[in-house]
């Protein structure tokens, strides 16, 4: 892994969105100016824009909130892990699964890889959202793993709601929306042997401050945090509340299952009694959304009878 820490120094240093030399940033680092000029190329790919503006230095765009580990714990858990660039945080956990305990998380300010359900790209420039990933060891196995996609987006709505939002809505099996717009996702990847224990690694990605810039990248209707909330610096007091309510979910999930979070889910369900289209393999099922069942599948009403619709591969897509 390439090291990135005169990177993440120089961002450091920009992060409060003034301007900064050359030579400034040259001096703290003890590199020539025209090796900063080549870091400020990367700190652009990452998706920040950085003003260069001659007798004064480099700006960003805007100012960026770094993540503190100051502001970031919980005491039932272990510290988070942060980090500054990273392939993705699922994947970190992932690698780590044979030396970290459970319960042990991390946070990025950057993916070079982040990655949502089946395979699609998660938008993550740096310093600007919240990428974040959970591991947890269930006792009980795989069996004991289902629907937990949809009491994470509980969590994530709990999370939310604390902060100053409202009408969130999700979108089964894994989007929290707003107003028909994406704000945060959930990807679940687990392993386990047969009568073992499940290791799930729980990632969420929440839309924070997210320039209209990646539009072209994203393919949905999406919102951020600062368009709904109107504030500035919010990602660590979020990074917090994330951790709380994951925690308290995951050990409700433990003790109940999905049971616990069945009705507050269908509360906000963001298709319930509307039309929709299920895409299941090659196939195509229309039916009215009836929320969902007690083993978390998705309820369809199709010609005058409910149907059960589970399985990774299903996609939903308002008629």
């Amino acid at each position: 892994m390439k090291d990135h820490t005169k990177k993440l120094v120089i961002l450091d240093l920009l992060s409060d969105g003034q301007f900064h030399s050359g030579e400034e940033l040259g001096e703290v680092l003890k590199i020539s100016r025209a090796a900063i000029s080549k870091h400020i190329t990367v700190i652009q790919d990452w998706g920040l824009e950085v003003y260069k503006v001659k007798g004064k230095g480099y700006a960003l765009s805007n100012p960026i909130e770094l993540l503190n580990g100051a502001l970031i714990h919980h005491a039932n858990l272990p510290s988070p892990k942060l980090l500054g660039v990273i392939d993705s945080t699922n994947q970190y956990l992932l690698n780590n699964m044979d030396t970290i305990q459970s319960g042990q998380s991390c946070f990025a300010e950057y993916q070079e890889a982040g990655r949502g359900r089946r395979g699609r790209t998660w938008v993550s420039p740096f310093g600007c959202n919240i990428y974040f990933s959970l591991y947890w060891r269930l006792e009980d196995g795989l069996a004991a793993t289902m629907g937990l996609s949809l009491a994470i987006g509980v969590a994530v709505v709990d999370a939310l709601e604390r902060l100053g939002c409202s009408n969130l809505k999700l979108k089964w099996p894994n989007d929290i929306y707003w107003n028909n717009r994406k704000l945060a996702g959930v990807l679940i990847e687990l392993s386990a042997q047969s009568g073992g224990a499940a290791h799930v690694v729980i990632g969420v990605g929440i839309n924070v401050n997210l320039s209209e810039r990646f539009d072209s990248a994203i393919d949905q209707p999406w919102v951020d945090l600062h368009t709904i909330l109107e504030k500035n610096n919010i990602r660590n007091t979020l990074a917090n509340e994330l951790l709380i309510s994951l925690f308290n979910v995951m050990k409700e999930f433990e003790y109940s299952g999905l049971s616990s979070f069945v009705h507050r889910w269908n509360e906000l369900d963001n298709f319930k009694k509307q039309t929709i289209s299920l895409q299941l393999g090659n196939g195509t099922v229309t039916g009215v959304c009836e929320g969902i069942d007690p083993q978390g599948a998705l309820l369809l009403t199709v010609n005058d009878e409910i149907k059960s619709y589970n399985g990774g591969e299903i996609s939903i897509k308002k008629s």
